[in-house]
């Protein structure tokens, strides 16, 4: 009887964990190698990815690479050792890690890029916000601001970039000065941040108000970027409006600068989108299925993929935040994570 009794428990139990979390997470681990955890971006995305991936079933486990190309070329290796069921990574330097890429695909793991599109080798899937088209969308907002100032489009734009080993800020800046070829009369000042630096940004933007105090406008590709900005504003006795300013990314600090009138744009990212799409199709990546072009819904948002040199790439819209809608809850600034789950892609 015992025996039949400790038969039956191990069935139960056996029955009990394929229905539990803890049995989904048994399709493997996934690591992500996370560039730096200085901005709101950075440590969002961690939280996001972790949270989509549990709901498909991987646990995922972080590495900070503490913005050093060195760091997170020595975690490839450490990781690639470890054979996990895929890595994802988000570049500090997107030439460097080339060879690391390499490395895992050659070692039989499957390499997500996240946020950071490598385009020099290929990788297994990559998800990314469409950068040059959130250029685009800063532009069209910077006409908007400088001809309601001057009634024409014309003025002075100082832009700060970020670390320019960073194709995000790079494909920003080709979309916002394309667009912006459309007006001769707009003069941009650009400078880059290196690493992403706050305290860079902020004597970006001391130095060139006292060389060019007729900036009209200052556009920053990240709101950490901003908030240095304001400090230097601040510091040299300007008010909220002022100078306008704008930033790309929509962390919770540049929509608190929208809400106290001192930031004008915020251009989103959208962050919990571009988590949830490397969830939705982590299977297809572990298991090296097909990964079709052609339109996704990804939180409501319709999102492209397309097949690239580089391999599948998908590409999710930004949106302008202003103050008339700072408060909306889908806007990843405002820390409200979608209560729906996602599924992975079949």
């Amino acid at each position: 009887m015992k025996k039949i009794l400790l038969a039956v428990f191990g069935i139960l139990a056996l029955a009990f964990a394929t229905l539990t979390p803890a049995f989904a997470q048994s399709k493997g681990t996934v690591y992500y190698l996370v560039p730096t955890l200085l901005d709101e971006f950075q440590t969002g995305s961690v939280s996001a990815l972790e949270m989509f991936l549990k709901q498909v079933g991987y646990e995922m486990k972080t590495l900070n690479a503490d913005n050093k190309t060195d760091a997170q070329q020595s975690q490839m290796n450490d990781v690639i050792a470890l054979k996990p069921s895929a890595i994802i990574l988000a570049a500090v330097d997107f030439n460097a890690l080339k060879p690391s890429i390499e490395a895992a695909r050659a070692a039989g793991i499957p390499v997500v890029e996240f946020d950071r599109q490598i385009t020099s080798t290929p990788s297994d899937f990559t998800s990314v916000a469409g950068t040059v088209e959130i250029g685009q969308i800063a532009a069209d907002q910077a006409e908007k601001l400088l001809k309601a100032k001057h009634g024409s489009v014309k003025g002075k734009i100082l832009q700060v970039l970020g670390d320019p080993g960073d194709p995000y800020t790079l494909d920003i800046q080709k979309g916002f000065e394309e667009k912006m070829k459309a007006f001769p009369d707009v003069k941009i000042i650009s400078v880059p941040a290196m690493q992403w630096a706050a305290d860079a940004a902020g004597t970006i933007v001391n130095d060139q108000m006292l060389a060019n105090p007729d900036i009209d406008l200052i556009f920053s590709h990240a709101a950490h970027l901003s908030v240095a900005a304001v400090a230097s504003l601040e510091a040299a006795g300007k008010k909220p409006g002022d100078v306008m300013l704008m930033s790309s990314n929509g962390a919770p600090v540049g929509l608190d600068l929208i809400r106290k009138g001192w930031l004008n744009v915020e251009v989103e990212q959208p962050l919990y989108a571009q988590a949830a799409a490397v969830a939705m199709f982590m299977d297809k990546v572990v298991n090296k299925q097909e990964i079709k072009p052609g339109e996704y819904d990804v939180l409501g948002l319709k999102s492209t993929v397309t097949i690239e040199a580089w391999g599948p790439n998908i590409k999710i819209p930004g949106a302008a935040i202003t103050k008339e809608n700072v408060d909306n809850p889908a806007f990843w600034g405002n820390l409200k994570p979608p209560s729906g789950t996602v599924k992975p892609v079949e």
